[in-house]
């Protein structure tokens, strides 16, 4: 791996673990637990667009486990590796496409980490009652998914990347 493409990972890594660190520092807007911005996944799409997808799975999952063993635990690392794992394969199925724009690829990526995260939390709680909690998650990544898509957009287009 080059030098330069290994620096901007490691620089987009660093990024995405302080935008998730300023999210856990802000309280929650909205009477339902769990609902995030997300604003982690700024730089995801970022990698994912200049970066590539594979380097976008390896800043994702660096920045999960690492924002979960300083900030977190175990359980919630579980929850974001499901919901990553999901967001990152739908994302990048629609990237390839070369049809979908930066906030249409995020809205995806926003939708089905929560829907990742309903179900490793179903598998690990044993119960299915968390499916009611669904569309509300959905709504919420629906909305952040559009917020983090216009970031990412902007930054896509206005840095420059020369690996």
């Amino acid at each position: 791996m080059k030098t330069r493409k290994l620096t901007v990972m490691a620089l987009t890594t660093a990024l995405a673990m302080i935008l998730s660190f300023v999210e856990s520092q802000i309280p929650a807007f909205v009477a339902v637990p769990g609902v995030k911005m997300g604003l982690a996944n700024i730089a995801v799409v970022f990698a994912m667009y200049k970066l590539g997808w594979k380097e976008a799975v390896l800043i994702s999952l660096i920045r999960v486990v690492l924002v979960s063993m300083l900030f977190g635990s175990i359980a919630a690392m579980f929850y974001s590796l499901a919901g990553a794992a999901l967001s990152l394969l739908g994302m990048g199925l629609l990237k390839k496409t070369g049809k979908f724009t930066e906030i249409v690829v995020s809205v995806a990526g926003g939708i089905l980490h929560n829907i990742g995260q309903i179900a490793m939390a179903s598998i690990l709680l044993e119960t299915d009652a968390l499916k009611y909690y669904l569309p509300f998650l959905l709504i919420s990544g629906i909305l952040a998914g559009v917020v983090i898509g216009i970031v990412s957009a902007v930054m896509v287009k206005r840095i420059a990347v020369k690996l």
